[in-house]
Formats: structure tokens, C-alpha cells, sequence
């Protein structure tokens, strides 16, 4: 019964939230304009997608490194809008020249850069703190630095993972945060935004996909701790919500941006484990048992939006606050760049101890 409910269906019912009241700039950062996106076929960069192509841009390029993910959503594009100019390029984030040619060749005027590695607990392990890394800031630095070089405005898609992370999923998507702050201040741009929100529904390797199964196999149910809690959001209002940002950045915006999502108050994971399991009209505890297994490696009880240091300014758009950070004029691009080349070299240790340094120097030059 739960496998067939829609997401758009399932999320009111799930977790009531207020709709968003005005739509507000919306089109203005994409429409007419050449738009790039990376990681086109995850769950964030392919309703990045979805919506970009309804929003009639000049030309749309989606890039992935799967091919099967690129084909299904260009497959998606091309029965939605078979009028839109687009290109469909496989492409690794990790490969700088490859991103060069690519930039250079297709020219956009904004690139949404969705592409990382997001699996908190898969993430842990010693070889794919090295793959992390590649991805989630070597990739983002190859990206920033091509845009910098053409003029381009960059979205870097964030998590609230990043908030005093102790994942390496977060420490790498924070790294790649300062990357583009530093970047940004170097060279004197206003073209750098990022946006930063919690988790969506129904994203893959999610938890609402896992308890479906797991309800739809008779339970249990698996939570890794009763006081777990989450920012939760929909797939289609964080992405409208994205664009809101990057429209609001584009049409007002000077110097590096930093918007955060209202997400609302985080939820209880059991209590959703719980919700779901009704929704299948099955009782909690009952009919499907609800297990808790201990929290996994790298999560966190709680997650945060803000540091202590960048205070929110509610901007003209509802739920789309803008963080005005201390600026951190010492962090500069040097030790990122020797990061890439201990990253590249697979240098694990001297990789987790120079990722620990840089984080570290940023909390103590603005505490």
C-alpha cells in the first residue's frame, strides 16, 4: 500500500508543513540562460532538472559520472520538453580538464552544482574518506575554479551536515563550503551562493525508501536511536526553494551568498517510522515492530542549519533566509589546493590530518 503513495501525496501527510505562499523571482536565474547541472541524475540534481527545463532556458547541459542515471533523466527531459536545447555529458566532477573543456565548449551562464557523495554511514571507512573527498571538494574546486575562470555564477547545493560536522560526509561538503568562500573573496565575486538545508523525503539511500521496504517485508522497522531528530523537507519544495535563492542572488545579490532553508522544526525519526507504518494502515508496535539499533558512524543525535556566527536575515521570499557570516579573511586557497594533491596522491593520513587543521583554524579564526 505505502510502496504505490506518491511523495508529493505522502509529505503533507507526513509532515505538515505551510505552503509556500509566493513563488517569488523563481525563473529570472535560469530562464533565457544557458544552465548547467551536476549530479543531473540524483534525486536533488534531477528535479534541479525537472524544474529548470519547465523554466524555458536557452540550453540545459546535465552532467553525471552514471550513465544510466544521465539516460533516465535526459530520457525525462526529452518526453517532458521536447523542444528544449539541451546536452547530456558524462562527466566526473573529479576531472578538472574534463570540466574545463566542458565549460569552455558549452559556455553556461549558471551552473547548479548538485554532484557529492551523501551516505553518511558508507562514507567512514578509511578508503572512501579518500573517495569524499575527491568528490565532495576536490569535485566542488574543480567546478568553482572553472567558474571563477569563465565569469559564472555557481549554486553549491549544501547540507546541514556541514554544521559542525563529525562525518566525514560533512567535514568534506564544510571544506567544500570554505573552498568557495575563499574562492569568492580572492576574486572579489559576487557570483558564488551557496544553499544550504536538511534532508528531503525520499531522496536515494534515504530513510523513508528503507522503512518501505522494510514495512513492506513485514518489519522490523529499524531506528538508530528514539531521539533522533531530522530537518525534513520535500524533494520539489527544497529545489523551488534553491532557484528561489539563486533568482534572489542573481536579481539583488553582492558578494558571497549564503541562504538557508526554513525547514520548519525537525522531527523525530520514530515518530515518521510510526507515521509511515499507519500510512499503510498498520499499527506501530503492533502489526510492525519499530527496532533501535544505535546510532551508525559519523551521525549525529541532532542536526544544526547555522553556526553561532552567521546570523539569518529574512529575505523577500518566504521560508529563504540569508546568512550574513563573519567574514574569515586568513582562511585563504593555499591549503585546499595542497588538500587536492594529498587527495589525489591518496594520501589517507595526511589527508584526515590536514582536513582536521583547516576546519579547525576556521572555527578558532572566527570564535
Amino acid at each position: 500500500m505505502l510502496a504505490g503513495l506518491n511523495e508529493d501525496l505522502a509529505f503533507p501527510l507526513l509532515l505538515p508543513r505551510p505552503k509556500i505562499s509566493e513563488r517569488g523571482p523563481y525563473y529570472s536565474s535560469v530562464k533565457g540562460r544557458r544552465v548547467l547541472v551536476t549530479g543531473a541524475g540524483g534525486s536533488i540534481g534531477s528535479e534541479l532538472v525537472i524544474q529548470i527545463a519547465g523554466s524555458k532556458p536557452e540550453h540545459l547541459v546535465m552532467t553525471d559520472h552514471s550513465e544510466l542515471n544521465l539516460y533516465e533523466i535526459d530520457s525525462t527531459v526529452r518526453q517532458g520538453a521536447p523542444q528544449q536545447s539541451k546536452l547530456a555529458a558524462i562527466l566526473d566532477v573529479r576531472d578538472r580538464e574534463g570540466i574545463a573543456s566542458l565549460f569552455a565548449g558549452e559556455k553556461p551562464d549558471i551552473v547548479f552544482h548538485a554532484a557529492a557523495l551523501k551516505h553518511v554511514p558508507l562514507l567512514e571507512n578509511a578508503h572512501n574518506l579518500i573517495e569524499a573527498v575527491l568528490t565532495n571538494l576536490v569535485g566542488t574546486m574543480n567546478v568553482a575554479d572553472a567558474c571563477a575562470r569563465h565569469g559564472i555564477e555557481m549554486v553549491l547545493i549544501s547540507t546541514d551536515k556541514a554544521v559542525h560536522p563529525t562525518s566525514t560526509m560533512g567535514r568534506t561538503k564544510r571544506l567544500a563550503e570554505l573552498y568557495v568562500q575563499a574562492l569568492a573573496r580572492r576574486e572579489m565575486s559576487d557570483k558564488f551562493l551557496q544553499v544550504r538545508f536538511g534532508n528531503v523525503i525520499g531522496s536515494s539511500g534515504s530513510v523513508v525508501p528503507l522503512f518501505r521496504r522494510q514495512i513492506a517485508q513485514g518489519g522490523p522497522v529499524t531506528v538508530t536511536h528514539p531521539e533522533m531528530t531530522r530537518y525534513m523537507m520535500s524533494i520539489k519544495q527544497a529545489v523551488e526553494l534553491v532557484l528561489n535563492s539563486s533568482a534572489l542572488h542573481h536579481e539583488e545579490g553582492a558578494g558571497y551568498g549564503l541562504y538557508i532553508l526554513d525547514m520548519g522544526d525537525p522531527i523525530k525519526i520514530i515518530d515518521l517510522a510510526e507515521q509511515l507504518i499507519r500510512l499503510a494502515g498498520l499499527q506501530p508496535h503492533k502489526d510492525i515492530e519499530i527496532e533501535i539499533i544505535g546510532a551508525r558512524p559519523g551521525e549525529k543525535l541532532h542536526e544544526e542549519l547555522v553556526y553561532p556566527w552567521e546570523p539569518l536575515q529574512q529575505t523577500r521570499i518566504e521560508k529563504v533566509r540569508v546568512a550574513v557570516p563573519e567574514p574569515n579573511e586568513d582562511l585563504d586557497c593555499a591549503p585546499f589546493e595542497e588538500l587536492r594533491k594529498l587527495a589525489y596522491d591518496r594520501e589517507h593520513e595526511r589527508v584526515h590530518r590536514l582536513m582536521a587543521e583547516i576546519l579547525c583554524f576556521s572555527e578558532l579564526q572566527i570564535a
